[in-house]
């Protein structure tokens, strides 16, 4: 009797927004079936567990997206382009011939970021594990990006912390950093311009890092517009669908 209530519960709720015109709140739907189960049932803790597998399993996703070949090349929403402060290099060496040399170095400068990436996961999943009932609480009645503006203050320094070694090590694989070297050598040597001397490795890092949380935000787009789509067993059982 129980599960047909919250089935009821789900529905209603899903049917009344559906008809209405506006995403599904995921923290509404989640808090109607912690009220219907109190004194038996589902218990808080559960649901709580069920919203970290949820989480988690976005995560790998966007995290194994950024960290696949091209991965951040290909995807225009988080593509590392030339440093901004330094487009003027750019505009200059493509008048002189050389846009072949700076496709090169955007291109490396992204396969550096997809390699650090693959640092990504186990420090998201870590935050994850160790939220609170409290956050938890407050990440499924909060806003759209609850969960991703989570993270951000949680992993940031962390993932600052592991991905600048990684990245100077990458760009250095991929080749990134001579390409720069060489480019922002040429340009310098051009008559009239102003010598440049960007910090190649702390503007990557930056970059990768927020493409990662542009990826983990669209991930939780998805959870929250369409909980099942990143069913687990446990979701199973939260949503009442077994």
């Amino acid at each position: 009797m129980r599960r047909f209530l919250i089935l009821s519960l789900i529905i209603s709720t899903l049917t009344m927004q559906g008809c209405a015109g506006q995403k599904i709140n995921l923290g509404k739907v989640l808090d109607g079936i912690s009220k219907s189960t109190q004194g038996g049932g589902l218990t808080n803790d559960e649901i709580i567990s069920g919203l970290k597998q949820a989480l988690q399993v976005g995560i790998n996703k966007g995290a194994d997206s950024a960290s696949k070949l091209n991965g951040y090349f290909l995807n225009p929403m988080i593509k590392i382009p030339f440093p901004p402060e330094v487009e003027k290099v750019e505009t200059a060496l493509r008048k002189v011939g050389l846009g072949g040399e700076v496709d090169k170095f955007v291109m490396a400068l992204n396969r550096g970021a997809e390699e650090a990436a693959k640092e990504a996961k186990p420090i998201f999943v870590n935050a994850i594990l160790s939220m609170t009932f409290t956050d938890a609480l407050n990440i499924l009645k909060g806003e759209k990006n609850a969960a991703t503006m989570y993270l951000k203050r949680t992993t940031s320094e962390q993932l600052i912390a592991a991905f600048s070694p990684v990245v100077e090590k990458a760009l250095q694989k991929t080749q990134a950093t001579r390409y720069y070297a060489d480019l922002a050598g040429t340009y310098n040597k051009l008559p009239f311009v102003q010598k440049v001397n960007p910090d190649l490795k702390g503007y990557a890092t930056e970059k990768a890092i927020d493409g990662l949380f542009i990826l983990v935000a669209n991930e939780e787009a998805k959870i929250r517009e369409n909980p099942w789509a990143r069913t687990t067993d446990l979701l199973k059982k939260v949503f009442g669908s077994i």
